[in-house]
């Protein structure tokens, strides 16, 4: 009987968690502020605040950023 409800316990904590995971996302752009632009809005349609994590340029802008709930 205890180790249904630790079963239960433990199924119960990873759903919860795996909806605090982070979710990444990208954008290309021809300038580093309409690549975060893009990012912003993808992060407000998520209603989602982001961090941007890498912003690579050569002839354009490639930007990625995690969303967080």
């Amino acid at each position: 009987m205890k180790s249904i409800k630790t079963f239960v316990a433990v199924a119960a904590l990873s759903l919860i968690s795996f909806g605090s995971f982070a979710q990444s996302v990208s954008a290309t752009a021809s300038t580093l502020d309409r690549a975060e632009a893009q990012i912003a809005a993808q992060a407000a349609k998520e209603g989602a605040a982001y961090k941007i994590t890498s912003a690579q340029f050569d002839n354009r802008v490639h930007m990625t950023a995690e969303l967080t709930k």
